[in-house]
């Protein structure tokens, strides 16, 4: 379900309405108008000196125990590259440095049954420090892997998995 047929009221006058295929809510009482756009997030392919990747295991849904790169939701009033610092730091307790804008992608991301349309931002960054503090909440385990090593096919989502081809072909 799109986050569009979600909307049985207006959010401003409260005024019952029928939930909509299109990417806008407009209220035909108020006039109150909402974009369904999509929200950000920020994903990074790290590596450590020897040129090994970290993959993460996912603690939670959607695709819970899949393979992930570090990242996630862009706060309000954050850039794509301080959201993702923050994110690094919040679930395996990195600090990175030489942040490169990889590529960006579409996701759908399935949610407690809404599917929430995401633009998903990769980057390229490198890690000095080779112990994590993983976030339990966030990440069962991690592994670093030789990039050849990795299958496209066992990242959880397809965006992550069009980034890594890309990050390979570079």
């Amino acid at each position: 379900m799109q986050p569009s047929q979600t909307f049985f009221h207006c959010p401003r006058c409260g005024k019952a309405t029928r939930p909509s295929l299109v990417m806008r809510f407009v209220c035909q009482t108020c006039g109150f108008v909402y974009f369904f756009n999509p929200t950000v997030a920020a994903a990074a392919i790290i590596l450590n000196p020897s040129g090994s990747l970290l993959l993460i295991e996912r603690a939670k849904e959607p695709a819970k125990g899949k393979w992930a790169f570090v990242g996630g939701f862009i706060d309000p009033g954050e850039s794509a590259e301080e959201g993702l610092q923050r994110e690094i730091r919040e679930e395996v307790g990195l600090l990175v440095h030489d942040i490169r804008y990889l590529c960006c992608y579409p996701n759908a991301y399935h949610y407690l049954g809404i599917t929430y349309p995401v633009l998903d931002f990769f980057y390229t960054a490198r890690s000095k420090a080779p112990d994590l503090k993983l976030d339990p909440a966030e990440v069962t385990s991690h592994q670093w892997l030789d990039p050849e090593e990795v299958k496209e096919e066992d990242l959880a989502f397809s965006s992550m998995q069009r980034a890594f081809q890309r990050w390979k072909s570079t």
